[in-house]
């Protein structure tokens, strides 16, 4: 009798050297995109009248350069071993317990979704209230509808594809227009209002320092799940993390810094409205709310990828229309809550969890990683892990003002690092 073949798992697998095809700008391209977003925005909005400007701006230039320099890092693993970041927890964690962290990444992919279809909905309908076109509730359901439409189609055609010629080539620069003119719009207004007083506005207090870079550094680690899923089709690895450190930390600190801006000139006003009222920001916000949908595109890409890590049966592609449909179907019922919550939790998961990834494959090992000789779990992986996660919440209580994400990366990274000699081993060449 015929057999079926076994479907081969993509995501375990290292991408062949004839298929690698990201250069610099494609790296960049990608990760500045990814970078900018409506949600990034109301981050940086968040930051506001808490601390005061000069101290937001050091922050977000600080947590930018730490977290983007973080993805670029783990970008560089993925690039240098070929594998995805469900390979790279596989080497690391072992091939039976892996399925923990990616069964989590998965989840909070299918979080990140919901909520990058949310916020393109409730846009949606603030264009079309502004321009007329839109009124009453009765919008939200389709808006919803078309967004997740957007999403299933663009992942039935190819990633690669999609980053080389509709990203890099149209979706990039005219975001880059749209954030150049909202910013020149809201300086404008500052410049209005005295850009001295603005300055030197000092903080209302209600979050510290250490509170407000956790916060920053929150929104580039949330990608660190996603980053070897791309990354793996590079040609080089320092390639990769030059590229994705600077096209990440530049629209970090870009969109960070236009909502701080934005709450600085118009304090009452919510994100979305405020950047409606400028000339011309009905245009750019549109062109944004486009751009917005490859973060979108990304969330459900690589939840695909982790998915099909653990049932290799079903291709990445199938996998990615499940997802995005998913995320459409909960982003109908559920409402949108407080970011902050949300981003320090999965930063509690995955700062450590990546820390230890980089302790046990920086320096040359992700190249050599064999998942054929993986145990089927590392404990001292594993325990460092936890134990990481346990130091996230319970540092900043021990020690008030410490902050969290910083000191358990710094801990996790090093101490995996101290101990990778043997542990390491048995996932290598």
């Amino acid at each position: 009798m015929p057999t079926t073949p076994i479907r081969p798992n993509d995501a375990l697998a290292p991408v062949p050297a004839e298929q690698r095809v990201f250069q610099w700008h494609d790296h960049a391209s990608l990760w500045f995109s990814l970078g900018v977003g409506l949600l990034v925005m109301q981050v940086g909005a968040y930051l506001m009248p808490a601390l005061g400007t000069q101290e937001a701006l050091i922050v977000i230039v600080l947590g930018s350069l730490i977290g983007a320099g973080t993805l670029g890092w783990v970008a560089k693993l993925g690039c240098d071993s070929g594998l995805a970041s469900a390979g790279l927890m596989h080497a690391v964690y072992g091939r039976r317990f892996a399925a923990l962290p990616i069964g989590l990444n998965i989840v909070q992919l299918i979080g990140w979704g919901t909520f990058e279809l949310v916020v393109m909905r409730d846009a949606t309908l603030a264009l079309g209230r502004q321009s007329g076109a839109m009124a009453g509730a009765a919008w939200a359901v389709p808006a919803t509808l078309l967004w997740g439409g957007v999403v299933v189609l663009l992942l039935s055609g190819s990633m690669v594809q999609l980053v080389r010629r509709i990203i890099a080539r149209v979706a990039l620069p005219l975001v880059v227009l749209s954030l150049l003119w909202l910013t020149w719009q809201f300086a404008a207004l500052a410049q209005a209002q005295g850009l001295v007083q603005l300055w030197q506005r000092p903080g209302a207090g209600g979050m510290g320092v250490m509170s407000a870079l956790d916060l920053v550094i929150a929104m580039p680690i949330s990608w660190l799940p996603l980053v070897a899923d791309y990354a793996r089709h590079g040609t080089n690895g320092r390639t990769a993390l030059r590229a994705t450190w600077a096209g990440y930390a530049l629209a970090n600190m870009w969109c960070y810094g236009l909502g701080v801006l934005v709450a600085l000139v118009l304090p009452s006003q919510d994100l979305v409205t405020a950047l409606l009222l400028a000339q011309g920001g009905l245009i750019a916000l549109s062109l944004i709310l486009i751009d917005e949908v490859d973060n979108a595109y990304g969330d459900a890409y690589s939840g695909a990828v982790s998915a099909h890590a653990l049932r290799p049966r079903t291709s990445v592609r199938r996998f990615g229309i499940l997802i995005a449909l998913l995320c459409t179907g909960l982003a109908l019922l559920l409402p949108m809550h407080s970011l902050e919550p949300f981003l320090l939790l999965l930063s509690s998961v995955f700062v450590p969890l990546f820390g230890v990834v980089l302790g046990r494959l920086a320096g040359g090992a992700a190249a050599r990683v064999d998942l054929a000789r993986a145990a089927p779990v590392h404990w001292p992986a594993v325990l460092l892990w936890l134990a990481g996660v346990a130091f996230y919440h319970a540092g900043p209580r021990l020690v008030p003002g410490m902050g969290a994400a910083l000191p358990t990366l710094a801990l996790c990274l090093l101490l995996s690092w101290a101990t990778r000699g043997r542990a390491a081993r048995p996932a290598m060449v």
